[in-house]
C-alpha cells in the first residue's frame, strides 16, 4: 500500500517538534564503543563467540537502564539461520573450453559458496553471459531474452545500466535501484532454477574493493533458516580472471559488457563448462535480537511505538590478512567492527539511558539486530514476526557507521524526501541549529544496505539517519581527509576504536537521533509514506 501526504499530517508533524528533555551523555556512549570494539569481543562475528558475549552486555545494559524486556520477561529475540561455509581444500571448480582448463585461486582471482544446505555438490554447467542479469518488465528491460536458465551457471555485471541522454531516469537515474543490488541478481537467477551465479566484480561498480568481497566470502555465510532456496553456487569473480575467462570461451568482455547496456541485449553463451566439487560445512544456528522498551505515557499513544535499530554484528575472527595488506596488522585476524557498527549499538544504549529519564507520549523500542552483515537477516526476521504490530508502529529510525571525526553543522536523512520523515527531520534539525543535506546521488545502494530498508519492505516508514559533512574545526580539510580515510579501513581488521577521536560529532547524531524518535513518539499523527517505496 502507497500513502499520500495530505498537508495537514505533514503540519501536524512539524507544529509537535518540541525542544527535546533527553540529553545523551558522552562518557556511557564512548565506554560503551571502547567496549564493544574490544578484543575481547571477537568481532561480534555471527555464529562465533563474540555473538554470544554481544548479546549478554546488550540485555544487561538494558536491563541495567531500566527497559522492559520487548518479549515477555525477555530480551532476546531468537532468529535461526543457516550456516555454510565453503571447506576449500576439498573444493576444486575449473572451467574448461576453448582447448584449456582454467581453474582461477579462490581468494585472489574467485570466491564461491553454497546457496543450499547440502554438503556436497557437483558441476557440470555451461556458462552463459547474462548482461547485469536484471528482469525489470517496469523498465522494459530483460537481459534473460529467450534463455532457458536451468542447469546454467551465469556470468554477470554487478550494478545496472547507466542512464542516459533519451532516458536519464532509467533504473532511478542516478541512485542504484533495487534491481541493481547483487541480492537481487542472485534471486532473479534461484527463480529461473540457474545453477550458479558468478559476478564480475569491479571497485567502481561494487563500490568498494575486492578485499571487503573477499573478507564477506572467505568465511561461514549466514541466510535465514526458514527463506527460500538460492542457487546452488553463488561467487564473485575478480575483473581480470573475468577478462581471461571470457577469452577462452571466445568473447571479449568489453564487447560483451558495451552489448549489457543495451535494451536489445540478448544473452551469450560461451564456449565454456564449470566443472568439479564443492563441499561445504552446514549447520543450522539460532541468533538474537536484542530489544528493550521504554513505556509510552499516554493511554492512547502507549500501545504505538518508535523503533530505534542498530545492528551488532560484525565480521569477527577471520583469515589473518597478508602483511603487505594492512601494515603493523598482518597478524590480527579480529574484525572490531568500531565504527560499523558498535558505533551505532552504541549510541543506542547511550540514547535509552536518556530516554529512560524522560518518556514519550508512545513507547519508544531500542532494537539491536543480529546479522546485518550477512544480507539485513536480522530485521528481516523481526519484521517477520515483529514484537509489536507492524500496524502500530509509527517509524524505524536506523544507526549504522557514525561520525567520530568531529561536530558538524549539519545532519543527513538519505531518501527522507520518501515519507514525512524528511520533513519532521528537517523541523528537528532547525531546532537544534543544524541543517538537514540534501539526497545525495546513491549510486552505491546505501538505500537498500542497511537494517531501515527491512521495515521500508514491510510498509513502515523508516530511514538511516546520517552524519553530517559540514565540519566544524580549525583544519576542516584535515577532518575530511580522516573522514575519508575511512573507506580504507572499511569491513578490515583496522576498523578499530581510537581513544583519541573527538566524538562530539558522534553525541550530536546521537542527540539528534532522540529528537526526532522523540518528537515523532510526541506527535498527534504519525509519518506516512509520500512516494513510492
Amino acid at each position: 500500500m502507497r500513502f499520500l501526504l495530505p498537508v495537514l499530517v505533514a503540519a501536524n508533524l512539524l507544529a509537535q517538534t518540541t525542544t527535546p528533555v533527553a540529553k545523551v551523555l558522552e562518557a556511557p556512549l564512548r565506554a560503551h564503543l571502547a567496549f564493544l570494539s574490544d578484543d575481547l569481543l571477537e568481532g561480534r562475528g555471527t555464529g562465533q563467540r563474540g555473538a554470544d558475549l554481544t548479546v549478554r552486555y546488550l540485555e544487561t545494559q538494558l536491563q541495567v537502564l531500566g527497559l522492559k524486556p520487548a518479549k515477555g520477561s525477555s530480551y532476546r529475540q531468537a532468529v535461526s539461520l543457516l550456516g555454510l561455509k565453503t571447506r576449500v581444500d576439498q573444493s576444486t571448480l575449473s572451467f574448461l573450453g576453448g582447448g584449456a582448463c582454467a581453474t582461477p585461486r579462490f581468494g585472489a582471482e574467485i570466491l564461491f559458496g553454497s546457496g543450499v544446505a547440502k554438503v556436497e555438490l557437483t558441476f557440470d554447467a555451461p556458462v552463459v553471459f547474462v548482461g547485469f542479469g536484471i528482469d525489470a518488465p517496469g523498465y522494459q528491460w530483460d537481459d534473460y531474452k529467450g534463455l532457458d536458465a536451468r542447469g546454467k551457471v551465469l556470468l554477470m555485471l554487478v550494478n545496472e545500466p547507466a542512464p542516459t541522454a533519451a532516458e536519464p531516469g532509467l533504473f532511478d537515474g542516478p541512485d542504484l535501484s533495487q534491481y541493481g543490488r547483487w541480492t537481487t541478481k542472485f534471486e532473479m537467477a534461484a527463480r529461473r532454477g540457474a545453477a550458479g551465479v558468478l559476478l564480475i566484480h569491479t571497485t567502481a561498480s561494487a563500490s568498494y574493493g575486492w578485499p571487503v568481497v573477499r573478507n564477506g566470502w572467505d568465511a561461514e555465510r549466514f541466510s535465514l533458516a526458514t527463506g527460500s532456496e538460492a542457487t546452488p553456487l553463488q561467487g564473485w569473480v575478480t575483473e581480470a580472471a573475468a577478462r581471461a575467462l571470457a577469452r577462452q570461451g571466445g568473447q571479449d568482455l568489453d564487447a560483451l559488457r558495451a552489448k549489457a547496456e543495451s535494451r536489445d541485449f540478448r544473452p551469450v553463451p560461451l564456449d565454456l563448462a564449470l566443472k568439479g566439487t564443492l563441499r561445504s560445512a552446514v549447520r543450522t544456528i539460532e541468533q538474537f535480537n536484542v530489544a528493550g522498551v521504554v513505556p509510552g505515557t499516554d493511554p492512547a499513544l502507549r500501545d504505538e511505538v518508535v523503533i530505534y535499530t542498530a545492528h551488532w554484528d560484525h565480521l569477527g575472527i577471520g583469515q589473518a590478512p597478508a602483511e603487505d595488506t594492512h601494515p603493523g596488522h598482518g597478524t590480527d585476524r579480529i574484525y572490531n567492527g568500531a565504527v560499523d557498527n558498535a558505533s551505532g549499538c552504541a549510541a543506542l544504549l547511550a540514547m535509552a539511558q536518556a530516554a529512560i529519564q524522560a518518556p514519550a507520549r508512545r513507547s519508544q523500542m531500542f532494537l539491536f539486530v543480529c546479522a546485518e552483515e550477512q544480507g539485513l537477516l536480522g530485521s528481516k526476521a523481526y519484521v517477520a514476526d515483529p514484537l509489536r504490530p507492524l500496524a502500530r508502529t509509527a517509524a524505524d529510525l536506523n544507526l549504522d557507521s557514525l561520525n567520530f571525526v568531529a561536530p558538524t553543522r549539519d545532519m543527513s536523512l538519505p531518501f527522507g524526501e520518501r515519507s514525512t520523515l524528511g520533513e519532521l527531520g528537517a523541523a528537528v534539525a532547525k531546532a537544534s541549529g543544524l541543517n538537514v543535506t540534501s539526497s545525495q546521488p546513491d549510486a552505491a545502494g546505501g538505500y537498500f544496505r542497511s537494517d531501515h530498508y527491512s521495515f521500508v519492505q514491510a510498509g513502515v516508514p523508516a530511514i538511516s539517519v546520517g552524519g553530517g559533512s559540514d565540519y566544524l574545526g580549525e583544519n576542516v580539510p584535515a577532518l575530511r581527509v580522516q573522514a575519508a580515510a575511512y573507506g580504507q579501513r572499511y569491513h578490515q581488521v583496522t576498523d578499530e576504536y581510537d581513544p583519541a577521536w573527538d566524538l562530539r560529532g558522534m553525541m550530536q547524531q546521537a542527540q539528534f537521533t532522540l529528537d526526532l524518535g522523540q518528537a515523532i513518539a510526541n506527535a498527534a499523527t504519525r509519518p506516512v509514506f509520500k512516494t513510492a517505496r
